[in-house]
């Protein structure tokens, strides 16, 4: 051996490389006008050159692929990949090679070796290779770390590790919104709408692949961001739904309570698990991400200990005619009501029937049904107001106003009912 040659400290070398789809390669493009000094030179270097697009020099985006030449972005619900080697870079052979890769994150440490055995012996210019992958489920700091163990022909033991440390980050902003919806028909239950509002906060257009809600085990989801074309489902964001940086996309769905739960009283109240967000997409040359939310929670609105809810109504009503309406009354506490129906009349709602009259007793999640007559003296828009239940146990009153509301005329009449969270009302046919 020389003497002059430096030691090596390690008969060993550890190589690390992230593995990515390449990009396609961008040039510049610098053009001048023809009676510039440099004439048409500029123009025919841009046309010679391989990288750009044919008829098209002018353009960043050429036609050739490029590999990373840095470690690169990685967001959070991507698949990280790594090539790892360790080659031997000494004239010896060396024994019981061991090559770990862990990767610490800030709560946990996670094995990503393919293989936890020993390689028995490694001869000089080979090397062993792993590729680890690893679905990223955190954001903020990352370290990879590669460790490395073998035995020399002396049978001394040596031991190294390296570090690589990266940072994960959040490729979607999602923000949720819930509306609490009454439905108007006895036939349904109580609807809850979810807008989902999804942000792409990276610096490249994605394909947004599927943006799916996974209900709960109490509700049923309807998605409702497709329509009939030709009796075809088209997406509302047509069929390239490319979500550019920095651009949002709203997607809606409605979700009912199943048979089973609807029926009990408690559902309703409380806190409610709704279900979870799974976003799947793809970046650059087809690098697929997905990503799930949390359970999604949202807080029923409050009916108190008794809920009165509108189940029919009639589509036409004239004026100074009597019509007829169906309530629903259901007993939201723990303990069984008495019940005292009261009627006011406003300046212009005027009840039909006998006020003060006992419903009976109403125990924890029942429910009855009222039908009620009642006539308007006026004409334009009106509510529907003036209903008061008593629970003669406790000598406490419970007071229902703006039920629905009504447009009422001499010859014609338009109908409509008011759904609370939605805000367009829905109109019913002039007769």
């Amino acid at each position: 051996m020389d003497v002059n040659q430096p030691k090596q400290e390690h008969l060993l070398a550890l190589k690390v490389m992230r593995l990515t789809k390449p990009t396609l390669f961008t040039n510049i493009p610098v053009t001048c006008e023809e009676r510039d000094l440099p004439g048409n030179l500029f123009n025919q270097l841009m046309k010679d050159d391989p990288s750009t697009v044919k008829g098209a020099e002018a353009l960043m985006l050429g036609e050739m692929l490029t590999l990373p030449q840095n470690f690169g972005n990685i967001f959070l619900g991507e698949t990280f990949s790594s090539y790892i080697s360790v080659h031997n870079d000494s004239n010896q052979v060396v024994k019981d090679i061991l090559v770990k890769a862990d990767l610490q994150t800030s709560s946990q440490r996670l094995n990503l070796s393919a293989s936890s055995a020993a390689v028995a012996e490694l001869k000089p210019d080979c090397c062993i290779d792993d590729v680890i992958h690893h679905e990223v489920k955190e954001i903020g700091t990352h370290i990879l770390v590669c460790a490395v163990s073998y035995t020399t022909q002396t049978g001394e033991k040596m031991y190294f590790r390296k570090f690589f440390k990266f940072q994960v980050l959040k490729p979607l902003d999602v923000k949720t919104k819930f509306y609490n919806a009454e439905s108007d028909l006895s036939s349904v239950t109580d609807e809850v709408f979810l807008e989902a509002q999804i942000q792409n906060i990276t610096t490249s257009p994605m394909f947004m692949e599927k943006v799916s809600l996974e209900p709960s085990m109490m509700y049923n989801v309807a998605e409702l961001n497709t329509v009939d074309t030709a009796g075809e489902s088209e997406s509302t964001f047509g069929s390239r739904t490319y979500l550019q940086p920095m651009d949002t996309r709203q997607y809606l769905y409605c979700l009912k309570p199943k048979q089973e739960f609807a029926e009990k009283a408690g559902v309703i109240k409380g806190v409610t698990v709704i279900g979870k967000l799974d976003i799947v997409w793809k970046t650059n040359l087809g690098e697929r991400g997905r990503l799930q939310t949390s359970q999604l929670q949202r807080m029923a609105p409050g009916y108190g200990d008794v809920r009165l809810s509108l189940e029919t109504i009639p589509d036409t009503v004239n004026l100074e005619e009597p019509f007829d309406i169906t309530c629903k009354i259901t007993n939201c506490s723990e303990r069984t009501m008495d019940l005292v129906l009261e009627m006011c009349n406003t300046n212009s709602i005027h009840w039909c029937g006998v006020s003060g009259r006992q419903l009976g007793k109403l125990h924890p999640s029942s429910s009855l049904h009222l039908a009620l007559t009642l006539l308007s003296s006026v004409q334009g828009l009106q509510s529907v107001s003036g209903l008061r239940l008593t629970d003669t146990f406790l000598k406490r009153t419970y007071e229902y106003d703006d039920i629905a509301q009504n447009c009422f005329s001499l010859k014609e009449l338009a109908s409509y009912r008011q759904v609370p969270g939605i805000q367009t009302p829905k109109r019913n046919t002039l007769v």
